[in-house]
């Protein structure tokens, strides 16, 4: 028989137990006190985190206006029809049948929309761009640019379309092409890649459209604007069910540019007339471009370049087959733009560049010279391109008719002052030093991307150049251009012949080369833009200005706020050259090369002073150029026009130019 338990014990036990019971619960509701008041904020933090994303909806884009306010590019709107990806979910399916109830009210493929619902790279989905590349936290764009009064009939049956929406997208828009094109100014848009998107730092979303060119490209931060944010809740499936919070985006805002809706609609209309007229005659014409510069400023108020394209291509994303002709070399690579990345041989129109040059090496504004008919310099002949032979003329007359023999004299004579052949440096060189002061060589630094800096072809460069081709040149000159014999056999003769002395002694500087840079021919290249800055500077008195398309940024319905004014140098000429070269400039148009093609022209009420150029191309027609500046006695306008395979500058690029001033000479003053 076993211990008898008291009664009192077994109430102390029953006692003990209670107070530990009652211990244990005490502490369990001060901890669900704790969650529930104290780390309530924690714990609804961590389960946002784990069951929300968010997702960037991009802003409305600022509008592109011209300095009058006229809209280049403007936003317009496209009808978007979505579904509600928890709709897609929850039907049977997939909701494969809601989706052919959509298509068959629009009347599009079934295939084309249900492709749609599929996240690209997911298993079966199709190839971009039928799949959807998007977020899978938004609705899912079904069709974009739908029928508008098609769309709304689905928002009258719900029944039928449960979770359809219809709404109104932004795309890019140009009210003002069919005046005006400046495609190349303009730009467009394109997907942002995955360094844009990192860079950034949350400003760009995977998916957003982002500058590729011109203004688009240079300020784009500025026209985006900020993008809305929405965060919403994500069910296990990973299916949005809800918004728990937004951000409204802000807006772009305006970019104000210094361009003339009206000068540029003028300067592409010039352009294009004076590409025709070259085909008329037989020209190829092939690629050309005209700007015009505020001198006082270096405003840029009008850049037209030639071949050009339809800016609205790219609206909605482009097909691979206009970007092939875009790019096409067969169709003139209309996405280039000749004012900032056509380089060209300035021809004559460098001569306002070698005048200053040759004064500074001591030849008289004042005296006469020699223009023969050619000019020999050891046993080659250099030809008077643009002009005949005058005899002894005056400096102002040489500019007047062109005359090329008097710079390739005053250009020897200054090489073999230098050392001819010995001279290692370009530091004496009054040419090379000039074109460099007037900026040549070097970007102008205008407020557009991938603008080409042209090339100066100086003893440094003539050295690099041999450095890097030597290899190339001299198996050339043991193997000659069989390629090009078997059809012009005199011509593989000269290639052969010139990559073997380009072998031996390819980095020296000649006498041809400084013959040749003189009058703006061999291996100088310039820009359209460069060259009208270089004529700006003489018609303001020596200031060579920073171009400068944009002019500022407008808030919607704010005041314009101006960018900063670009930086400017100043072109030290020596003394009385700058009167002379105006003089000699205006007597250009008036009674020489260009006298022909301003026959008619008002020059009493809008004078007009400038320089003609005809570049030769080995293998190609003549490059015809004409640079000037108007009114000649209160300069405010530049004008460079230059059009490749298009002759000379006289019949060519000046009565393009004369185009540009019968504009120019209406507008008001400022």
């Amino acid at each position: 028989m076993g211990p008898v338990r008291r009664p009192d014990q077994h109430l102390g036990r029953v006692w003990v137990f209670g107070l530990v019971a009652l211990s244990l619960m005490g502490t369990l509701l001060g901890r669900l006190g704790q969650v529930q008041v104290g780390e309530h904020e924690d714990y609804a933090r961590a389960a946002t985190t784990v069951n929300t994303r968010t997702v960037s909806e991009p802003a409305v884009r600022g509008r592109i206006l011209d300095r009058h306010g006229t809209p280049l590019v403007d936003n317009a709107t496209e009808t978007v029809v979505t579904v509600a990806r928890k709709v897609l979910a929850d039907a049977p399916e997939g909701g494969r049948a809601l989706v052919a109830r959509v298509a068959d009210a629009l009347h599009l493929p079934v295939e084309q929309l249900w492709g749609r619902t599929q996240l690209c790279g997911t298993a079966g989905a199709p190839a971009a761009p039928v799949c959807w590349g998007g977020s899978a936290y938004v609705p899912v764009p079904l069709v974009t640019g739908a029928d508008p009064k098609l769309a709304l009939g689905l928002l009258e049956r719900p029944d039928l379309f449960p979770g359809i929406k219809v709404a109104a997208q932004p795309v890019r828009d140009y009210p003002a092409v069919a005046t005006v094109n400046a495609a190349h100014l303009l730009g467009y848009l394109g997907r942002s890649d995955a360094e844009e998107v990192a860079r950034s730092h949350g400003a760009v979303g995977d998916l957003d459209l982002v500058g590729r060119a011109g203004l688009e490209e240079q300020y784009d931060a500025q026209l985006r604007g900020v993008p809305a944010h929405e965060t919403v809740a994500v069910d296990p499936r990973g299916v949005a069910t809800s918004v728990v919070s937004t951000t409204p985006a802000v807006p772009g805002r305006d970019l104000v540019t210094n361009l003339d809706a009206r000068v540029q609609a003028g300067a592409e209309k010039a352009l294009l007339d004076a590409a025709d007229a070259a085909h008329r005659r037989g020209l190829a014409a092939d690629s050309g471009a005209a700007v015009v510069l505020d001198v006082r400023t270096g405003a840029v108020v009008a850049a037209a370049s030639y071949p050009a394209y339809d800016p609205r291509v790219w609206t909605g994303g482009i097909s691979s087959r206009d970007l092939a002709g875009l790019t096409d070399p067969a169709a003139g690579t209309p996405l280039v733009s000749r004012v900032t990345a056509g380089a060209y041989p300035p021809a004559s129109t460098f001569k306002v560049v070698s005048l200053p040059a040759a004064v500074a090496a001591g030849n008289p504004l004042r005296g006469t010279y020699d223009c023969s008919s050619s000019y020999t310099i050891g046993t080659r002949r250099f030809a008077n391109f643009e002009s005949r032979a005058y005899g002894r003329i005056s400096l102002r007359k040489g500019i007047v008719v062109s005359c090329d023999t008097i710079f390739y004299d005053f250009a020897y004579r200054s090489w073999l002052a230098q050392g001819g052949l010995s001279a290692r440096t370009d530091a004496a060189d009054p040419f090379v030093g000039e074109a460099t002061a007037f900026g040549l060589g070097s970007r102008t630094g205008v407020d557009l991307p991938d603008e080409q800096a042209g090339r100066i072809p100086d003893r440094a460069w003539k050295l690099r150049t041999w450095e890097a081709t030597r290899a190339d040149t001299c198996a050339r000159a043991r193997s000659g251009y069989p390629e090009v014999a078997s059809k012009d056999p005199s011509r593989a003769a000269y290639l052969k012949q010139l990559a073997m002395e380009n072998c031996a002694t390819g980095f020296q500087f000649r006498a041809g080369d400084a013959a040749n840079f003189a009058i703006g021919q061999g291996d100088t290249t310039v820009t359209p833009l460069q060259m009208a800055r270089v004529y700006a500077a003489i018609a303001n008195g020596g200031t060579l200005v920073t171009p400068r398309v944009a002019a500022g940024f407008e808030a919607p319905g704010g005041p314009l706020e101006p960018l900063p004014t670009p930086s400017s140098s100043q072109v030290q000429l020596p003394p009385g050259t700058m009167t002379f070269l105006h003089d000699a400039l205006r007597g250009v148009v008036e009674e020489g090369t260009a006298k022909e093609a301003f026959h008619g022209f008002p020059l009493r009420q809008w004078p007009v002073a400038g320089k003609t150029g005809t570049g030769e191309v080995f293998g190609k027609q003549d490059t015809s150029w004409f640079v000037s500046y108007a009114p000649a006695d209160h300069p405010r306008y530049a004008v460079a026009v230059v059009v490749a395979q298009g002759g000379t500058g006289a019949t060519t690029a000046a009565p393009a130019a004369r185009e540009i001033h019968d504009v120019l000479r209406t507008l008001p003053s400022p």
